[in-house]
């Protein structure tokens, strides 16, 4: 039997350089330890996608944000979940980044550092699915 789906929402911030920010998972994590992924995270039982995409990245980036335009949405199984990732772009973007304690790092980085890097499985299929392009 398939376990049941879990829904994520991720947010792309830009900086004035059209450099993305990423996070580092933080190495005991327990899905895709000590990559890079984008910020954001579960959404909770009884609260809207966009709602707890704001809340995500405040916890997690200490920044303010409004949502924007949907980016993509994917299928992304996991040996112990499904899940379905909503990327949506995020605008108004305010504050001191300061990461918490579920990442090690963060930074902004173009794509074509961002290539580089040890990714999040997540974080490569979108990546392969947009063409590089975000």
């Amino acid at each position: 039997m398939k376990s049941d789906y879990g829904l994520t929402m991720r947010g792309i911030i830009k900086n004035s350089d059209g450099e993305i920010l990423i996070v580092k998972r933080h190495p005991k994590s327990r899905t895709d330890p000590d990559t890079w992924e984008l910020p954001g995270g579960k959404v909770d039982e009884g609260e809207s996608f966009d709602d707890a995409l704001v809340r995500e990245i405040k916890e997690e980036t200490n920044l303010d944000c409004k949502v924007g335009d949907l980016a993509i949405a994917i299928q992304h199984d996991y040996p112990y979940k499904r899940t379905v990732q909503m990327i949506m772009h995020l605008d108004d973007v305010e504050g001191e980044l300061m990461i918490s304690d579920e990442h090690t790092d963060a930074k902004y980085a173009s794509i074509d550092e961002i290539k580089t890097l040890t990714l999040s499985s997540c974080l490569e299929k979108v990546l392969e699915k947009k063409n590089y392009v975000l």
